[in-house]
């Protein structure tokens, strides 16, 4: 299995003849390695409705003809716009020809904004994202602050990898993302989610070495593992 990160909070994942792409923001990500109008997937998973996570679902589902994954309500809006969708709720799961995915919580908004009509979406509850393939378990927190129930992700799940947030602002910042790792217990964790904008710019490096657990890995776009 190969994951790689994409700038901001960007992840493909490769496995199994299939590609799964996590909250594909590429068009106005000047840190993304991808071209929107160029990269494929079979299923595209959305953690939230903010539009730097929503990025270009639309035309890459459209082209590749991906099936999008996310809360009731995201999937009901994406429904709308033509797209093959599943719909899935917090604490619900659901086995892929590719693997499991859970929805879990996370703490912070989610809305669509429509810059044309001016108007927020309601987008449901924000979510984290667990998958199970090929025998190893990743985590995707998305946009979460720190919340004490993530110690429940250590209690009852053996995270091989984990993207934590670190922009501070709209996410947790490195202090918080450094807590949240040791409750998670993640063998590895990769920061995302910073030096998009000015508002969350962050030390990537400083993040890792501090790290008191977890192998820390400070991935460029385009960079990849293999799991």
């Amino acid at each position: 299995m190969k994951i790689s990160f994409h700038g901001h909070s960007v992840v493909k994942i490769q496995t199994g003849g299939k590609t799964i792409l996590i909250d594909p923001f590429i068009n106005g990500n000047a840190t993304t390695d991808l071209k929107a109008d160029e990269v494929e997937a079979d299923y595209i998973i959305l953690s939230h409705g903010h539009n730097d996570h929503v990025g270009d679902t639309v035309e890459i589902a459209k082209r590749s003809n991906a099936t999008v994954i996310g809360t009731a309500e995201i999937a009901t809006y994406f429904g709308w716009k033509g797209l093959n969708t599943h719909p899935l709720n917090i604490g619900g799961s659901f086995k892929f020809d590719f693997g499991t995915v859970k929805l879990t919580q996370a703490f912070h908004s989610s809305s669509y904004t429509d810059e044309e009509s001016q108007q927020l979406i309601y987008m449901g509850m924000p979510a984290g994202i667990l998958l199970k393939i090929e025998g190893k378990t990743i985590y995707h927190a998305a946009d979460t602050s720190l919340y004490s129930d993530m110690k429940l992700l250590n209690e009852f799940e053996n995270i091989d990898l984990a993207f934590l947030p670190i922009g501070d602002n709209f996410t947790m910042g490195p202090d918080d993302a450094l807590v949240a790792a040791e409750w998670i217990g993640a063998k590895m964790v990769v920061p995302v989610h910073y030096n998009t904008f000015p508002v969350i710019e962050q030390d990537p490096h400083d993040f890792v070495s501090r790290l008191k657990s977890a192998e820390g890995r400070v991935l460029t776009p385009g960079e990849e593992i293999e799991l």
